[in-house]
């Protein structure tokens, strides 16, 4: 699974800019123009937040300490983007070296500075799995192992666990699960979260009829008590056709990115 990139910034100039080369290096990009973004955040999980200075509704250095408080976010890097036309650049001292862009700036500065964080935050909390884990889960193969026995699971099935996971201990409704995971495929009921969950339950529990780790909380709905882990959390796609794409995307001149982006008439609205 390819890591998501939050885009929020105003200026649909900076916002198509960055949304392009980050396309064009293989990368899943949502754009916004307002703090909304945090919300959708939270149901969303991107594995990057680039965020311009000022927003409409507020500014970009309050949105990333909301993000590092975030009880879900918290590990998310968000990278303050700064445009130097506009006399931002006192914003840089509230910024590391790794995580402030310039702007303007080349295509290349961009897909680098995202590859840096993305990497640093896959070395943070890779690694071996700590004792006592109960689950660990592998966003890029979409695998998942429960007591070193590794299970077998649908995209759905996945998308569920991992999200129920990423959410440990927390209650959610059948239609709270609806929203944030089937989001808005035709032709599902409640009903077709309590299905999904007696599928997983047979693949993951010792006991299905008396789980341990996926439990039904009597009139709400389900959590997950399971000790979870995650084997990969950032990093950007190794396959052949993603190094290609970001090997052309640092080789585009900033001039010329402009022009095809022009060219190719993009939606930059969020």
């Amino acid at each position: 699974m390819t890591p998501l990139i939050f885009v929020v910034d105003p200026s649909p100039e900076r916002r198509g800019v960055v949304q392009h080369a980050l396309e064009q290096a293989g990368y899943p990009v949502e754009v916004f123009a307002t703090t909304h973004a945090v919300e959708v955040a939270e149901q969303k999980l991107p594995s990057l937040i680039i965020v311009a200075v000022k927003l409409p509704d507020g500014n970009g250095m309050l949105v990333r300490e909301k993000v590092r408080q975030h009880p879900t976010l918290s590990s998310t890097p968000v990278v303050l983007l700064v445009d130097k036309r506009l006399g931002q650049s006192g914003a840089v001292e509230n910024c590391n070296a790794h995580d402030c862009l310039i702007f303007p700036f080349a295509p290349g500065e961009l897909v680098k500075t995202v590859e840096g964080l993305l990497r640093r935050t896959h070395d943070a909390t890779s690694g071996a799995p700590s004792k006592g884990m109960d689950m660990i889960i592998d966003p890029f193969a979409m695998k998942i192992s429960v007591r070193g026995k590794e299970v077998t699971t649908t995209t759905l099935e996945f998308r569920l666990l991992d999200y129920l996971a990423r959410h440990q201990g927390k209650v959610f409704t059948r239609d709270a699960l609806l929203d944030a995971v089937w989001g808005d495929l035709r032709f599902v009921t409640p009903r077709s979260v309590d299905a999904c969950i007696r599928r997983i339950r047979r693949k993951i529990e010792p006991e299905a009829s008396s789980p341990r780790f996926l439990k039904t909380i009597r009139g709400t709905g389900y959590k997950l008590d399971a000790k979870p882990t995650w084997e990969a959390a950032g990093g950007a796609c190794q396959c052949r056709t993603c190094t290609a794409a970001r090997s052309r995307a640092s080789a585009f001149p900033a001039a010329d990115l402009g022009r095809a982006l022009n060219s190719l008439g993009r939606a930059t609205t969020c």
